[in-house]
Order: C-alpha cells, then sequence, then structure tokens
C-alpha cells in the first residue's frame, strides 16, 4: 500500500500520521485479568462438527437453536479470507448486516475497513465475524443463553481459520471472548489468550462506538499498534 494511501486511512483514525509512542496510558495498564465471577458467560453447550467452512456456512444458515432464528431476515456468518493472519470479531449483526447478510457494513463497515487499511491490510486479508450470527430485535444486546447456543459456531471459525492474532471489537465481544465482566476501559493495552487454542487476542473499540466517540480513536490506534507490534515480537 503507498504511503498516501496509508495517510488517508490514518486520517481516517484521527492519526497523522505512523510514529512510535507509548502503547497505552498508565490508566488502561491497570486492567485485570479475566473475572472468574459467576455471572460470566458459560461456555457453550452445543458443538459444531461441520470439517468446511462450507459446511459450518450451511449449518449456520439452517440453526433453530435459539429464538432468534424467529426474528432473522438472513445469518451473517462471516466472511474474509479463511487463511487469514487476523481476525476480527464483533457482537452481533445490525439492521444492515441482517438485510445484506454480510459482517460490518454500512458506516461501521467502512470505518473497519480503514483500520484495516491503516495496518497495510484490505478486507480481503483479514476474517470477519460476530459473537452472533443472527441480529437481535431492536439491536438489544444478545442474551447469555443466545452466545452459549451460538458459541460454538464462531469457535469453529476460528479453528479452521488459525489466524495469528484476534481482534475482539467492543464490550460484549470483548466479554464474551474472555469470558469477563471487565469494562473494556479495563481491557484494553494487554495481551490475552483465545482459548483452547492460545491465539493472542487484544481488545479494542467496536467501529460503531467509534463513530459516536471520534476522540477514542486514538485509542483504537493504538490498540492496532499493540496488535502489530505483538504479531512482530
Amino acid at each position: 500500500m503507498n504511503q498516501a494511501r496509508r495517510a488517508q486511512y490514518l486520517k481516517a483514525l484521527g492519526v497523522t500520521r505512523w510514529r512510535d509512542r507509548r502503547l497505552v496510558s498508565k490508566a488502561d495498564k491497570e486492567a485485570t485479568t479475566p473475572s472468574e465471577d459467576s455471572s460470566v458467560i458459560e461456555v457453550s453447550r452445543t458443538t459444531t462438527c461441520s470439517t468446511t467452512f462450507d459446511e459450518l456456512a450451511l449449518e449456520a444458515a439452517k440453526c433453530t437453536r435459539c429464538a432468534l432464528h424467529k426474528t432473522r431476515n438472513r445469518v451473517v456468518f462471516g466472511s474474509g479470507n479463511v487463511k487469514a493472519s487476523w481476525f476480527f470479531v464483533g457482537e452481533a449483526p445490525g439492521r444492515e448486516e441482517d438485510r445484506l447478510g454480510e459482517a460490518f457494513v454500512g458506516r461501521s463497515g467502512q470505518l473497519l475497513n480503514s483500520m484495516l487499511f491503516a495496518l497495510g491490510l484490505d478486507r480481503e486479508d483479514a476474517y470477519i465475524a460476530n459473537v452472533l450470527k443472527c441480529r437481535p430485535p431492536d439491536n438489544r444486546d444478545p442474551g447469555g443463553e443466545e452466545v452459549a447456543t451460538c458459541e460454538s459456531f464462531l469457535h469453529r471459525q476460528v479453528e479452521l481459520v488459525q489466524p495469528s492474532m484476534i481482534m475482539a471489537l467492543g464490550r460484549f465481544a470483548a466479554q464474551s471472548l474472555l469470558k469477563t465482566t471487565e469494562s473494556i476501559g479495563q481491557l484494553r493495552g494487554q495481551l490475552y489468550s483465545y482459548e483452547p487454542f492460545r491465539i493472542p487476542l487484544i481488545v479494542t473499540y467496536h467501529p460503531a462506538y467509534l463513530l459516536r466517540s471520534p476522540l477514542a480513536k486514538r485509542k483504537a490506534w493504538l490498540d492496532l499498534v499493540l496488535a502489530q507490534r505483538s504479531l512482530s515480537g
């Protein structure tokens, strides 16, 4: 990617140029390890045995494990490079995603593209999915039982892709993947491991939040830098 194009996407993230800087503020470094509180979302009790992406996608398309299948328009399985080094995980499909059947479209998708391009990646260089494959009505937060019944799909996607880095986008994705109730402010700025695959995982803000809170874009950029350095280190 040429420098002019990269500068354009860095600007979208609120970063004027790539430069070495402290990865996180002192406050952001005060995160704690994932909580073992009994209120965290439990591990999925439903297994998925599909051996290929096509089989897994078909299984998801026919899924009736939870009540969300009654209100969805389309299953939003995930998309991208199935051999990607980077795996981005969001919360759940929104209205446009539910209509089109594709993850991260609209303004959030455009900003995610900018985040990818800032790393020197195209969308086709990453794999993108959500914790839930169906849209919760009125974009409400996913329920614990919905996550438990849907989790095996994401688990199998990660197993098939075998990425080198997972980026958890937003509070809900971070809490679901790490099995914790800690806030995103506490979770940022640390390198975690996604079990049982022991794949490095870093938490950052969801693009939708960054659109509402542009000042947080710089923090998101620091998260990307941390992830990139973790991969190269």
